[in-house]
């Protein structure tokens, strides 16, 4: 995911701004991590650089 992302997105659920949490990045992009939600509870993970904005019950559980 590329950071500049940051400055479109927004919650689902809410409509609220994410908070980016990074676990690994390269030089280019955000390889894991979570974008949290700043007015409601959800946080959307981020795995192999591609963000899971899909509400928690839609989700595929790992």
């Amino acid at each position: 995911m590329k950071r500049e992302l940051m400055d479109i997105l927004a919650c689902p659920m809410c409509k609220g701004p994410l908070q980016l949490d990074v676990t690994k990045e390269d030089e280019n992009e955000v390889i894991t991590g979570s974008l949290k939600c700043t007015q409601c509870p959800e946080t959307y993970p981020i795995d192999d650089g591609i963000p899971n904005l899909l509400p928690p019950d839609l989700r595929d559980n790992k």
